[in-house]
């Protein structure tokens, strides 16, 4: 049997692409994390997508921190899995690391250092090959806005400069991933406002994931993809900003669309009394931090 070439008939049609599969920057399966008899993460089951800025929220002692610490290998994984880029946190630690920044809750700047020796240290510790750590570094710097002050002590640094050194010490191994832990703590709004932007230009132009906790529900509504409430160890709402806020609308009925500050009182409940505070210690280290930013 002969075809003519003209004849689409002769051969079936290819299949209509379906929509590109979503890649998962971090996966978390199961992830248990308890100290004493206290489950901080009870069985959680988290997916970042790559290339998202995925804000993780919740009332102090949600666990968000000690799930984020796991996620960076800073703590072992004693049960689940948690994977990022499909490497095993548990397994591949080393690995994990050379994928991620992270800036924690508290600083990390050194303020007897210049700014440009701050960026310097971290290339060193992330193993920024030697030939290429003075061009990372001023990389950094400039992607920061920081150029000017690079030869100051860090300690001469008011709070939003603080925050933006730490956030170039965490870009200057060029991470595919960025973990932000309460990153503009004790800023004024300028300053808030000035360091997200820095992040949205540096994730524009990389292409990197972001995963970051915070408290500003104003900074997780515009600023976020999507956004995962925690309360006592688990995930228990997540999607877009708009989406929880339009679903709380629906189940309220009411015809005013509530902020995203309601969708997290709705979903904490009885998580914001004064049993899940983080305790003391938490609450000294938080206020330090804070208080030197700010």
């Amino acid at each position: 049997m002969t075809t003519d070439p003209a004849d689409t008939s002769a051969t079936p049609a290819p299949a209509a692409a379906g929509p590109a599969a979503v890649r998962e920057a971090v996966s978390c399966a199961g992830l248990t994390y308890a100290f004493g008899g206290t489950r901080a993460v009870d069985d959680l089951d988290l997916g970042v997508h790559e290339g998202e800025v995925f804000g993780l929220l919740g009332p102090n002692g949600a666990g968000k921190t000690t799930a984020i610490r796991c996620v960076t290998t800073l703590l072992p994984v004693p049960a689940g899995t948690v994977r990022v880029f499909g490497h095993d946190a548990a397994r591949e630690r080393m690995a994990v690391r050379r994928l991620l920044g992270y800036v924690p809750q508290q600083l990390s700047a050194d303020g007897g250092l210049t700014g440009r020796e701050n960026v310097a240290l971290f290339a060193r510790v992330f193993d920024v090959p030697r030939r290429e750590r003075a061009a990372r570094v001023d990389l950094a710097l400039r992607a920061v806005d920081l150029c000017d002050a690079v030869d100051r002590l860090a300690a001469t640094y008011s709070g939003g400069m603080v925050r933006r050194l730490e956030l170039a010490q965490a870009l200057v191994s060029a991470p595919r991933l960025l973990i932000l832990d309460e990153p503009t703590i004790g800023l004024d709004p300028i300053a808030r406002t000035g360091v997200w932007e820095h992040i949205n230009a540096v994730r524009e132009a990389t292409g990197m994931t972001v995963l970051v906790t915070t408290h500003y529900m104003d900074e997780a509504d515009q600023y976020c993809d999507r956004v995962g409430l925690m309360h006592r160890g688990r995930v228990r709402a997540l999607g877009t900003p708009e989406e929880l806020r339009r679903g709380l609308a629906e189940r309220e009925a009411t015809d005013t669309l509530p902020t995203l500050e309601d969708v997290f009182r709705d979903v904490a409940g009885s998580g914001l009394d004064d049993n899940t505070g983080g305790g003391f210690r938490e609450v000294r280290s938080t206020r330090r931090t804070a208080r030197r930013v700010g």
